[in-house]
């Protein structure tokens, strides 16, 4: 039996996510928006039936089962840890901070039997689905090096606002060089134990972002990961560099390149090709089955595709319970966790540290709760020095 689901956010994402649940068929049931004017056009829009914006109302919505949270990284902590609570399933983004990441494993341990998922998609793309499955066939080989590269136009808003801002998960590496961490952490079956990195921000001030604000959250990004892992098969010792760049017009670049000592996998776009140790060329190794298609506004095509792989997968997870919130954890068995996505949280801390320090930079996940006023003893200690 699929659940009726609630859906936090009225962005780009959240708008092409409603359809695609329709087409597998949940039903959704109600809307979230930041304000009541946002949460009821849209509702109009795509005629769901119940628009607020108070989260509550959601939560607490008699005929909502499984929620999705699409919404800026400084809120999503709060409303998936309450969520969870209540006794939803939980599908979100990525939080705003390390610490935040924390709080939502807790909870997801505490709700063991709840789906906890973060909704990146990019797991789900059957480009990258096939390449880890030929990775781990040995079609390169062993693995050396890896490289990911995204280029496109700005990812701010038209007016100021969270993707302004580094503090408040705003920027490239927060908004795409984390999910980049997340896929290769997956494809390789290795977590990063060091890292170095480089951010920029380009553009600071715009036509809509003029005055007293500027912008703090960065354009450009370029990092190096140093995986470790155990076991043959694993990505240990594999060195990966991610580059990001949203200073760039025109078409949107999206790949992903994993060399060997036997041959290489490169996923460009949705499309993914292959090509051995002294073989006559490249060869497409699965292509777009849904066609090339276009990028919706705002949404990338393999984020697009991906989004709509994994709300496949939630429909195979509920659908044979008899139990609305009750799923099968098979079908999305690759889903990334909240654990995951505390580590990658502490990866992207630790590029930032790396792009401030200049130096290499450990990768540390954090095994309890900081305390809360521990940054503001060391704010007041080095102004004391």
């Amino acid at each position: 039996m699929l659940p009726g689901v609630g859906v936090f956010g009225t962005g780009s994402t959240a708008r092409m996510l409603v359809p695609l649940l329709r087409g597998e068929g949940f039903e959704v049931r109600a809307l979230w928006g930041r304000s009541e004017e946002e949460a009821r056009s849209l509702a109009q829009e795509l005629g769901i039936p119940f628009h607020t914006s108070q989260s509550d109302d959601v939560l607490l919505h008699p005929d909502v089962d499984l929620v999705c949270i699409y919404i800026s990284p400084p809120l999503t902590r709060q409303i998936a840890v309450k969520a969870l609570g209540i006794g939803k399933n939980v599908v979100c983004e990525k939080a705003a901070t390390a610490v935040d990441a924390f709080k939502m494993v807790t909870a997801a341990r505490y709700y063991p039997q709840l789906l906890s998922i973060v909704g990146n998609a990019l797991r789900f793309l059957p480009a990258f689905v096939a390449m880890r499955q030929l990775l781990a066939e040995g079609y390169v080989g062993e693995l050396q090096v890896c490289d990911a590269r995204v280029y496109g136009p700005s990812l701010l808003d038209q007016s100021y606002g969270w993707t302004c801002e580094e503090l408040m998960g705003g920027g490239g590496l927060h908004t795409v060089g984390s999910t980049l961490v997340d896929l290769l952490s997956h494809l390789m079956g290795a977590r990063a134990i060091r890292v170095h990195g480089l951010l920029r921000t380009f553009v600071r001030q715009n036509g809509a972002i003029r005055g007293i604000r500027r912008v703090t959250s960065d354009d450009f990004c370029f990092f190096q990961m140093l995986m470790g892992g155990s076991g043959p098969g694993t990505g240990s010792g594999v060195c990966c560099t991610v580059t990001l760049n949203f200073n760039m017009p025109g078409a949107f670049v999206h790949e992903v390149m994993v060399v060997g000592s036997a041959g290489r996998l490169i996923a460009r776009g949705t499309e993914l090709y292959g090509q051995r140790n002294g073989g006559n060329g490249e060869e497409l190794l699965l292509g777009d089955s849904e066609g090339t298609g276009q990028e919706v506004k705002d949404v990338p095509l393999p984020h697009l595709r991906g989004l709509g792989s994994m709300v496949k997968a939630l429909k195979d997870a509920f659908q044979a319970q008899e139990e609305r919130r009750s799923w099968a954890r098979g079908p999305v068995a690759m889903a990334s966790t909240f654990e995951d996505g505390l580590y990658v949280q502490t990866v992207v801390e630790a590029v930032k540290r790396s792009s401030r320090s200049g130096e290499w930079e450990s990768v540390e996940v954090m095994t309890q709760e900081p305390d809360p006023n521990q940054n503001l003893c060391e704010a007041l200690q080095r102004n004391k020095n």
